[in-house]
């Protein structure tokens, strides 16, 4: 009878990790292009999607930042605060999405930053080279993406080659 009970249990667990699984959004690469900054190539961008031909803001999405240049924490906090500021209306110093500006740190050429939104909890993570530094839970926090994509963007080549 133990023996049984401890089966069970362990279907249980089973089924309920699949079914988990099953619902995580699960993403494609939709697109590719290189990171500029003024002229120069600093890295790469790669933008992924549930669908890629569905709208960035309804939906899970990640953006992999991968460099082959050193780039200071402060270029990352000085610029992510500027073009919040032109694209998310309110945004200050105390908005929830400063928290994930905060989180930057310097990079080598060959790190990776990733920023990934779960849409179903609407969780933004910011990893450096797969490890976490932090998230962000909160109604707006694909809000963003709008340095990328939003209307006065970091670069409009970029948004156009990462979004069509």
């Amino acid at each position: 009878m133990g023996i049984t009970v401890q089966k069970s249990r362990v279907l249980i667990f089973l089924g309920i990790l699949i079914a988990s699984q099953a619902n995580a959004a699960e993403l494609k690469k939709c697109s590719s292009a290189p990171l500029m900054v003024t002229s120069k190539n600093v890295g790469n961008v790669s933008y992924f999607a549930e669908d890629c031909l569905k709208n960035w803001q309804s939906q899970s999405i990640k953006l992999d930042f991968s460099y082959n240049r050193d780039i200071p924490e402060w270029a990352f906090k000085r610029a992510a605060a500027h073009f919040l500021k032109k694209n998310v209306s309110g945004f200050d110093a105390k908005s929830p999405l400063n928290h994930i500006n905060e989180l930057y740190r310097p990079i080598k050429s060959g790190d990776l930053y990733s920023l990934y939104y779960q849409h179903e909890n609407q969780k933004l993570e910011l990893k450096l080279n797969q490890k976490l530094l932090g998230s962000l839970n909160n109604p707006n926090a694909n809000q963003y993406f709008k340095i990328w994509f939003g209307s006065e963007p970091f670069n409009a080549k970029l948004k156009q080659q990462l979004l069509n």
